[in-house]
């Protein structure tokens, strides 16, 4: 069944297995995750990169749907990656979404924070299970987090230390819409929501998409980054 982005209308299709892209510059470990992410039904690995330079040239290429990106790499980090990947340039090329998840050896990782705010959908140990590693990739291929609330929170609440004021495209959301973005800022799903506010989740989803056109994001975690960065939480 074919549909469409949110945020960019870019064309996407549910039917086609996820393409991910595999990014660490330790051969073992590459290929070791290149070996689980193929074994599970819907999923296919498009290309492997051992550095940030040849991940990004590979995004570009190749078009994954997910990449897993390790955080500390030679020639160029994941956070540099992460950061080129969403560039506006290199959006505006795109012609499906992709997300990021972040791999590292560290929990609560400032990098992992900054490459979020970049526009990684969150980030996982690399000490992860393959259960984990699977539903992770499921998750962040429908707009999500792979991080719980409370944990991100943690980590933008450090890297925001002063606040802008909102911009005028918040201002410009409806009641509802606030109210729903609030919900999504504290990391909530949308039966959670629907339930809270009283709409049916397909209205909670047309809620969720129009915020995150009216204020230029690309997904439900950026949300959670805009409320920290503004804020609003």
């Amino acid at each position: 069944m074919t549909g469409t982005d949110p945020v960019t209308g870019l064309a996407t299709d549910s039917t086609d297995d996820i393409r991910v892209l595999l990014v660490d510059d330790q051969d073992l470990f590459r290929e070791g995750v290149r070996v689980i992410v193929d074994a599970q039904d819907g999923m296919t690995v498009v290309g492997t990169a051992a550095n940030g330079l040849e991940a990004v040239r590979l995004v570009d290429e190749l078009e994954p749907d997910v990449v897993l990106m390790d955080i500390r790499m030679p020639e160029m980090d994941g956070v540099e990656a992460t950061r080129q990947i969403f560039s506006p340039q290199r959006a505006a090329r795109r012609n499906r979404p992709v997300r990021v998840v972040v791999l590292t050896t560290f929990n609560l990782d400032d990098r992992a924070a900054t490459a979020i705010r970049h526009g990684a959908s969150g980030f996982l140990l690399k000490g992860t299970t393959p259960l984990m590693l699977r539903d992770a990739i499921r998750t962040v291929h429908a707009g999500n987090a792979v991080l719980a609330p409370a944990d991100l929170a943690t980590l933008l609440d450090a890297q925001f230390q002063a606040v802008s004021p909102p911009p005028a495209p918040f201002l410009a959301l409806t009641d509802k819409e606030r109210e729903v973005f609030a919900s999504v800022a504290a990391g909530r799903s949308n039966a959670e929501i629907a339930e809270q506010v009283f709409l049916s989740e397909s209205t909670v989803k047309t809620h969720v998409g129009s915020i995150l056109r009216k204020l230029g994001l690309r997904d439900r975690v950026q949300i959670v980054v805009f409320a920290h960065e503004h804020g609003l939480v």
